[in-house]
């Protein structure tokens, strides 16, 4: 492949590139910001605080709108203010969606992006940073998340906290969906040790003996539940799991150090969990990893393109009944 010098290109002192133009751009086609695929619910949404938000996106499979807030050049501190306004009048007058800001700009600058980061730790936002290129006379353009959204604190030790219960997620998700995360915990809990839920209002996650042990966290809506996996090291194990397997997970979040895996809810009759066969040992193969357990030796698919039985283990099981033996004496 030819390498190709580009340019880069400056959208706010361009004469023939402005706000509007990029703002169409992405209207025409949402997934250059990099947020999935999602839908153009509205533009230059009129705000009854005063002043227009540029963008309203949604997930055409979920309950998430995006406020989208554009600027040329580097962000500053009325885009940012801007941005959470139009994002809270959204959410307060259409609070059965999940809402989450997004500050779309040319530059986010080292101090902005701490004062984002600040922001981003109460607040659901993502900070995406656009860089137009020129490329043999046309042009292209390259989104960055510089900014993703922060996860709550996943501490081993921390205590349980109050003020969320099973009711709670009913209400805010639904009965299907908790129904789901109940039976998931099924799978979590046929791996090391018994685990219950530990409700809170920003997930659902995992307690033991009143103690959060949050490797394992749960975020479900009316039509999906996102799962995320906590696992401190990336290895080739993982990343074979992630090829090979038919679930929804993403790719290792080297940053949080955590997959997700996201699950629909069922309809009214399905499985509670539509899990069969490898996907639901691989999602067990996940909570091992997170759990820091090790691999099952009689599990052949640790090794694609070799057929395991339990012959081929029989030396390496015998040598651990002979420990057993061993540690008896």
């Amino acid at each position: 492949m030819e390498y190709v010098k580009n340019n880069k290109i400056s959208l706010k002192h361009s004469t023939s590139h402005d706000e509007a133009w990029l703002q169409a751009l992405i209207s025409d086609d949402p997934a250059l910001l990099g947020l999935g695929d999602l839908v153009v619910k509205d533009l230059e949404r009129k705000q009854i605080s005063g002043g227009r938000l540029d963008m309203l996106l949604a997930d055409p499979e979920g309950d998430v709108r995006y406020e989208v807030e554009i600027q040329l050049g580097a962000t500053d501190e009325s885009h940012i203010i801007r941005t959470l306004e139009y994002w809270d009048v959204e959410r307060r007058l259409r609070p059965q969606y999940e809402h989450i800001a997004v500050i779309v700009a040319e530059e986010v600058t080292s101090r902005f992006h701490n004062v984002i980061g600040l922001f981003n730790k109460a607040i659901p936002l993502i900070a995406i940073q656009i860089t137009a290129l020129e490329v043999e006379g046309k042009m292209t353009l390259f989104a960055t998340k510089v900014l993703d959204l922060a996860l709550p604190a996943t501490e081993d030790e921390e205590e349980v906290a109050p003020g969320a219960d099973r009711a709670y997620w009913v209400d805010k998700a639904s009965e299907q969906a908790v129904k789901v995360v109940e039976n998931l915990l099924l799978i979590v809990n046929s791996v090391g040790e018994q685990m219950q839920l530990n409700f809170t209002q920003k997930y659902i996650g995992l307690a033991r003996s009143g103690v959060a042990r949050n490797y394992v966290q749960f975020r479900p809506r009316k039509r999906s539940i996102t799962m995320y996996i906590g696992i401190p090291d990336p290895t080739e194990e993982l990343d074979l799991l992630i090829e090979r397997t038919e679930l929804d997970v993403s790719e290792y979040n080297k940053r949080y150090k955590q997959v997700q895996v996201k699950l629909n809810v069922p309809k009214d009759g399905e499985p509670l969990v539509p899990l069969q066969g490898d996907s639901k040992q691989d999602l067990r193969e996940l909570v091992r990893m997170a759990k820091g357990l090790p691999a099952d030796p009689l599990d052949s698919r640790t090794d694609p393109y070799k057929i395991s039985s339990a012959e081929d283990h029989s030396p390496w099981i015998q040598e651990l009944d002979q420990e057993d033996v061993g540690a008896e004496r």
